[in-house]
Formats: C-alpha cells, structure tokens, sequence
C-alpha cells in the first residue's frame, strides 16, 4: 500500500484526524453590541511614513462603520475615539466588546475581565459596559477585524496626507461614503439598517466633557513645556515656575494660574520639535549682551595695562578656550615676578607666540637667571 493510500484510509476512518466542528454564526439585536478594536498600519504624513494605530468601532447589526488613525493608542487616545465614535453613532449600545487590551483591561480576561476603574467610569457616563471576548476566540469580533482589510488595500492605498487631522478627516468622509453604499453580503445599506438600530440606540448625555490629560511640568530654562516628546512655548517670565499643561485632543492649555494661561494647537509628529507662539518671541535685540569683558580679563588689565595688546590678540588667535586661556595668563601674572612676565609677554607678542605654557617656559628662564645663581661658586659672605 502507497502512503497516499494509507493517509487517505486514515482520513476516511478519522485516525489521527481532528473532528470536524461546524462553523456558527454570531446573531446581534440592534442597539445591543458595538465591537472596538485597533490594527498597526502605516502611512505617510506630511512627506514622513510612520507606524500608526488604525482604532475601529463597527456596529454589529448595521455594520455602521467608524476608525481613526494615530500614531500612538494609549488610554487618552481610547477616550477619545470611543467619545467620537458614539457621537458619530448618535448613541450607544449595551456593550462595546474588545480584544483584551490593556488600555481597558485591568486584570483578567474574557467573561473574567475586570476593567480599568477609569475606564469603567467612562463607558458609564456614556452608557455601555466593557466586555472581552475569550483568548483565542477570534471569531467573536469578526466584525470589526474584517474591515482592517479594506480599509489598508482601500483607503490608505495610494493616499498622503498633510497631517493627522487632514487624514482623520478623509476617515470620516470615506466612512460616510461607505456607510451609504450597497453590501452584497448584507444585502443591503447599513446606512439603512442602521436606521432601524438607530431607535435601539440608548440616547447619549445631553453634555459629554472634554476628554483630557493632565502634565505637571516645569518651564525649562528656554522657555518651553514638555508635553510627550514636543516642547510648547510660554512667556519669559514663567521660566523656572510649575505649570500645569492640559492636554485635549486638539489642543494644549498651559495654565500658570486662572488668570494665565497659553493655549496651543496639539501637535503629534515630528517629536522633539520646538513649538513658539509670536507673541512669546523675545523682541530683535533684547538678546543677552557679551559685550563686557571676562572678569578674568577686567583683572589682568588693571594688574598690567600694557599687556593689553597682547590680551586683545591672545582672544583672536589663542588655541584654548578664552576664559580658559584668561584665567592661565592670571595665574601666571599673580604666581611670578612681574619684570620676567612682562619680558616673557613683549617678547611673545613680538614674535606671535599665543601658546600659554610656552610661555610660562619663557618666564622660568628668566626667573632662574635673574633670581638664581647657576653654577659651583659659593656666594661671598656664606660660613
């Protein structure tokens, strides 16, 4: 018998074979789930490719479909697609089901899935729960993983954009084309169906706030405010001071106090770019000055007037760092007698020799033959 043959034998009698289980199908009421999750894409913004966070949220009676794109997904991010989301749906559902995040989950998985408490305090005020499908059971958010699909091979396909809010814009825009176009796997238009889920909807709080995030920080000494990578500016005047920075998803509002306070337009890339308003521009020569000199030079000038020249063109042509070269020039006006240094300083100049330790060789010479006998006769006088 071939091996065809006997592997063929064991199929039919089911040897070594896994039973074959019939696939389901997932059945959903209207108004009753709404399925998030997010998928890594990338695109090109403002002439750069980035790595990004494609979040979506499909009703799963409907199949209305909602996603955004940004370059991070963190717990602040979540809030705020899921607050777009239920407004773009004009109503939540009962329960908004996910894969197991962990911007959501807190500890466990599945039906044993417990949510972050600021999580759980979100969906309430918008009026659904959080529920986690079981690990390994793909199948349980079908509806949302499929559209990833299309949406890489059909909307990102060929497409640049000048920046994230001008790509989210296009989102929306292709959602509100999809939505209104022909399923052939529905048969029918989930714009249309979606009129009748729309009824099963429960109906959002008459004020949702703001979503935000809040950064304590200190101006740095440039005056500017560090908010994830991307350093905003402030007034002069609050360098050094603590503010807080409050971040939404359009813009950041710096507050010294309630009577201070410096909004920007919240930027996402490139980081650590350096944002300035105009009006916290420094005015056109209010810069700091340098023109007094170094105290070091102040020191050697009143010591010793008529090194002067000598000072000027050691600044110009010295090879050290000036403060530097100042303070050795100093040292050796203070530590030696004052006719060899003198000497030692014209004869340099003369000859433009700007090299400190050279020149402290050349005021050694002189001290040892004008301050020290070199040789073997005693001086007169000695016992």
């Amino acid at each position: 018998m071939s091996y065809q043959a006997l592997t063929a034998f064991c199929r039919r009698q089911g040897i070594g074979q896994t039973p074959v289980v019939p696939a389901g199908q997932y059945h959903f009421e209207p108004g009753v789930e709404m399925q998030h999750d997010t998928s890594p894409h990338e695109v090109e913004v403002g002439g750069r490719k980035y790595k990004a966070q494609t979040a979506s949220a499909v009703l799963c009676y409907s199949r209305m479909l909602f996603f955004q794109i940004n370059p991070a997904f963190q717990r602040f991010d979540c809030k705020v697609f899921l607050t777009d989301a239920v407004r773009y749906m004009n109503g939540a559902t009962e329960r908004v089901t996910i894969d197991n995040t962990h911007v959501v989950v807190l500890r466990g998985t599945g039906r044993e899935m417990i949510p972050v408490p600021e999580m759980e305090a979100f969906a309430d005020r918008l009026g659904f729960r959080f529920v986690a499908h079981e690990r390994g059971d793909t199948n349980r958010s079908a509806r949302v993983e499929r559209p990833f699909s299309f949406i890489e091979n059909n909307f990102l396909a060929g497409r640049t954009f000048t920046s994230w809010q001008d790509l989210n814009l296009q989102a929306r825009q292709w959602c509100d084309k999809v939505n209104s176009t022909y399923k052939k796997h529905l048969r029918a238009v989930p714009r249309e169906l979606f009129a009748v889920e729309q009824l099963h909807l429960k109906p959002l709080p008459a004020w949702i706030p703001e979503v935000y995030r809040l950064h304590q920080r200190t101006v740095d000494v440039e005056g500017y405010v560090s908010v994830n990578s991307i350093r905003y500016s402030v007034p002069i005047s609050w360098i050094g001071r603590r503010v807080e920075a409050r971040e939404t998803r359009d813009k950041i509002d710096i507050e010294l106090d309630v009577r201070h306070i410096v909004t920007h337009e919240r930027a996402l890339t490139p980081l650590h770019q350096r944002i300035m308003l105009a009006e916290h521009r420094p005015p056109r020569g209010s810069g700091v000055k340098r023109n007094d000199p170094h105290p070091e030079e102040q020191a050697l000038i009143e010591a010793a007037p008529e090194i002067t020249p000598y000072i000027w063109a050691l600044k110009q042509k010295g090879r050290k760092v000036v403060t530097l070269a100042l303070r050795q020039l100093l040292r050796l006006l203070r530590e030696y007698p004052r006719e060899p240094f003198l000497a030692a300083v014209a004869e340099a100049a003369h000859y433009g020799l700007y090299d400190l330790d050279r020149l402290e060789r050349m005021i050694l010479r002189r001290v040892a033959r004008d301050y020290f006998l070199i040789g073997d006769k005693e001086p007169e006088g000695n016992d």
